[in-house]
Formats: C-alpha cells, structure tokens, sequence
C-alpha cells in the first residue's frame, strides 16, 4: 500500500509505503523497519491504533526539525477531534503538562527543582540510595528481579525527594504506575482510575500546611500565594496536576532506562569491565546508553499547527506526525558505526531527550541519577549478569514504553 501527500498548491509529493505500526515491542533487537523507513520512506504514512493516519518520521535531521518547530505542537495532541496516536486515557491536561508549566511561569522552577545539585538528590545521595537497595540484594542473593528490587524504587526515591512527596509513599505511588501509560484503540472503564487516585493524593499535600511541605511542591505553591509575581494565576488543581505528570513520567522514564542499560551493558561485558576500571567514563557511557537503548516504544507525537514541509512531504495543518526516536538514534548519517555501542562515543547528539521547547527538564538529573545507579552496580556486583537468556525475556504489550516485565539478575 501506499499514499501520496500533496503540497499546499496541490501539488503531487512522492508516495510512501505503509507500515505495520507500532513497531515491534521487544526492547533488546533494534527494529529492522527503522532501516528500511530511513532508507525508502523516511517521511512515512501509517494507521495508528486508533485508525487515524499519521506520519512517520524515522531518520535524525527530519526527526530533529519536527521536535524543534513549534509548528508542530503537543499540546494539540489532547484536542478533541484531532488524529490520535491511541485514545486519550489519560485526562488532557497530563498531556500538556509542560505546556502549562511554560505558560504559566513555572519552567525555570521545574528546571531548577530537576537540574544538578547539591543537598537532597545529590549524586551522593543518591549514591546512597543506590548502596541501601544494592546492601538488600546481597542480604537476600541472587537471582532477584532488578525491576522490583532496584530499578523502580530508586527512581521513586529521587522523584518524591525532588517534589517533596513523603518517601515512605514511593512503593505505593508505584503501584499502579504501570496503568497510566497503557496504550489503546478506545477508552475503557476505569482508564483514569490511577491517575485520579494519585492526582487525588498530590492534591492533598498541596493543600497541606505551607511547614510541612518541601521540594517542588513548596515551591510552587509560594509561587501561588505570591502577590508580587506576575503571569497566569496558579490553581491547586494546576499545581497538583504538574506533580502528579512530573511523578509518573519521571519515574517511568527513569526507571526503564536503568533496565534497558543494564541489559546492554551486560550484553557488552568488556565495556563493564572497561567502566569498573575507568568509573570516570560513566558519564560518557550514560549518553551512548541513552543513545541506543530502546525504552521509547511509540512514537513522540505532534500535531502540524500549519502546513510544513518535511523532506519531501507537505505536512498538512492539523495532522498527526510521531517522531521514531530509534529511527532518529540509529541513523547512519548523522552516527558513525550507529549499530555498535561505543562509549567512547563524541559528539553524541541522540534524541533521548527530545528537542527544543519540549525537551525533557529532568534530563541533567536523569544523568546523573543513571551514572550513579549503574556505577553502584558495578562495583558492588563485580559478576552482574541475567538469570535467563535475553531472548526469554518477556516484554509488556499495550504500553507507550518498552518494558520488561521482570529482569532477573545473578551476580
């Protein structure tokens, strides 16, 4: 099958083939259409799960000038009546979180309360927070599920610390993280089911008394009681709706990542030795993990808020166009041998994080809190390898990230 998109004068562009979308939900093996779409159709047209037509880029300089123009908006991505990606289970506002947090005067306060540090969320601190949970592994021995027991309380550690939520509430917060990011053709009863509990509890710490609050959540709620400041009012239900995205998104991304990186370093054990000799490395082979590592399931999505060329396309205003990020981080032209993992990697400009107004806030604290996690790691597991074999790996379906469901490890 294939399409033809026309210009806005109405003339004809070359006609791209389809493909099944998504792609593949296996995190450990790099789609083979990402090299076919780069190749034949970098520009291409698929049916998303909901069976609106989108386009689909793949190669990094397309995927790059889609992420930085603001012409091309997520925002629009939660508008009734647009192309979706899949339904909208999740309430609008989560979609457009950063949205509100730039037009409401919070992005410098999200920045900062997300950006390297000292004090709480430290490296230091969370390097400390990294030996605790290593310290219980080794009490309990091996194999255990690095998932469980490591991956997903350590990122929920560093998000209740950076948006002053209780830490003992982190277990709990997490366990129905998983439901807010599930990926369907329709709405079904009770796909807001989590988010409301979770909204319901950020709600009540920020209207909780101004002495007992810390972190982000204090801050912005100074930011809210200031008569002086200038700019749109703040709201308690804003307010609440900006920590509760920052709370699952942050430990979503975080925590996959960390899995998705220990499965390649384990896969690559002479970087891991090379990392044990020289740990001051690991910075470096954070950015070359982030780069080939395939946690991103689904494409970023953006709505066209005007016609836009992009190669050889007319984007029309008003459609759908998802940026395929392992597209984009394998490209060949833009990374030298873009199959290999090379930590010595330099310049490295992946698209991890995205681009331009959209790109990510947490993205200097999520380095720094993967440096540290995976140098822990290392050191205190000197044997770090999976209980299975990769390809017995069990990955999750109906998810907006590629997640092992569990990721047993021996030392």
């Amino acid at each position: 099958m294939s399409s033809a998109a026309t210009g806005p004068t109405g003339t004809p562009t070359t006609p791209y083939a389809s493909v099944a979308w998504p792609l593949s939900r296996r995190g450990d093996v790099v789609p083979a259409e990402c090299a076919q779409l780069r190749r034949e159709s970098p520009v291409a047209r698929v049916r998303t799960l909901t069976g609106d037509e989108a386009w689909l880029v793949s190669n990094h300089a397309l995927a790059k000038q889609v992420l930085e123009d603001e012409r091309f908006s997520l925002r629009e991505t939660a508008a009734p009546g647009v192309p979706r990606q899949y339904a909208l289970t999740i309430p609008p506002e989560v979609v457009n979180t950063m949205g509100n947090v730039n037009s409401s005067g919070l992005h410098q306060e999200v920045l900062r309360a997300f950006g390297p540090r000292s004090g709480p969320a430290s490296p230091e601190w969370l390097r400390e927070q990294a030996h605790a949970l290593i310290d219980d592994m080794v009490a309990e021995g091996p194999p255990v599920d690095l998932r469980e027991r490591f991956a997903e309380p350590y990122s929920a550690a560093l998000a209740c610390e950076v948006l002053g939520l209780p830490p003992e509430d982190g277990r709990k917060l997490l366990s129905g993280l998983d439901l807010g990011f599930l990926t369907s053709p329709t709405a079904f009863d009770g796909c807001t089911a989590n988010w409301d509990k979770d909204y319901a509890y950020v709600m009540r710490h920020v209207r909780a008394d101004r002495n007992t609050q810390r972190g982000l959540i204090r801050t912005l709620c100074e930011l809210r009681d200031d008569p002086t400041r200038d700019g749109t009012a703040l709201t308690d239900h804003m307010l609440a709706a900006v920590v509760t995205s920052l709370f699952g998104a942050g430990v979503m991304s975080t925590y996959v990542f960390l899995l998705h990186a220990v499965l390649t370093l384990v896969r690559h054990p002479e970087a891991m030795d090379r990392l044990r000799e020289q740990p001051e490395l690991m910075p470096r082979a954070v950015e070359e993990l982030m780069r080939c590592t395939l946690s991103i399931g689904d494409g970023l999505p953006r709505i066209a808020t005007a016609d836009v060329q992009v190669g050889e396309v007319w984007v029309r205003a008003g459609e759908l166009v998802l940026v395929c990020v392992e597209g984009a981080n394998f490209d060949p032209v833009q990374f030298e041998d873009a199959d290999t993992f090379d930590i010595d990697r330099t310049p490295n400009a992946h698209l991890s994080f995205g681009a331009g107004r959209h790109y990510c806030p947490a993205s200097a604290i999520s380095r720094v809190h993967a440096a540290e996690a995976l140098g822990a790691l290392l050191e205190r597991l000197p044997g770090l390898r999976l209980a299975l074999p990769v390809d017995q790996l069990v990955w999750r379906t109906g998810n907006i990230k590629r997640v092992p469901e569990r990721l047993h490890v021996l030392w």
